[in-house]
């Protein structure tokens, strides 16, 4: 039986990617320098996420940012243009349209959980209030996804069995894989529709998160 569904955060619940456009953006604006550009900052910050996947994410972004700041020898500047980026990201750190309906029909039957590697605090991204727990990797030795103890805070965290939760997320690598590893039910929000990249299946795939409570409740049974 389904007690507990537990999501991941970016790109699942909160629309991210628009967050960090428009901090990138308030920062390119306010750096003022040509050799500077939004493309720069992107980059230098794609491949800084691929360099260092264990740091927290907050390190990640000021490394990244000191990274593209040192192009133009303005590195002493990060902690400015950090808290910068900070502000104006969280200011527009939203939940997808879909998501306070969803919430609102399976909070009437089941807990729901919030657990993420990234650093998109519930309450600032217009989601507080909406769990019985908050989990956040690396954070009182939490490990990252896909590492199994991230899962195992989660069941913890639920007071739950393996097969009474049910992860939902994005990455096939993170969230279905890993959840899977240690034994949760997965549901895979796979917008794009690709075939999963390995032999691990999602118990149930959607393409729309509005799909989640028919999906949830088809794994209850």
């Amino acid at each position: 039986m389904i007690t507990t569904v537990a999501f991941d955060a970016d790109d699942t619940l909160v629309d991210i990617r628009a967050a960090v456009t428009a901090g990138l953006h308030a920062v390119t604006a306010a750096v003022a320098d040509p050799a500077l550009t939004l493309e720069l900052f992107t980059a230098d910050a794609d491949e800084h996420w691929t360099l260092l996947p264990d740091h927290h994410a907050r390190d990640i972004r000021a490394a990244a940012m000191r990274y593209t700041l040192a192009r133009s020898g303005r590195e002493h500047e990060l902690d400015r243009w950090l808290e910068l980026f900070f502000e104006v990201r969280y200011a527009h750190s939203r939940p997808f349209p879909e998501v306070p309906a969803v919430l609102d029909k399976l909070s009437r039957d089941y807990r729901l959980g919030y657990a993420t590697n990234a650093n998109s605090l519930a309450d600032r991204c217009g989601l507080g209030g909406r769990f019985a727990f908050e989990l956040y990797a690396l954070e009182n030795g939490v490990p990252k996804k896909p590492a199994r103890g991230f899962f195992e805070a989660v069941l913890a965290a639920a007071s739950a069995q393996p097969d009474e939760v049910v992860y939902v997320g994005d990455s096939y690598a993170h969230d279905v894989a890993g959840a899977a590893a240690a034994g949760l039910r997965t549901v895979w929000l796979n917008r794009s529709g690709a075939p999963a990249p390995g032999p691990v299946r999602p118990d149930v795939m959607i393409t729309d998160l509005a799909q989640l409570p028919d999906a949830v409740a088809q794994l209850h049974g």
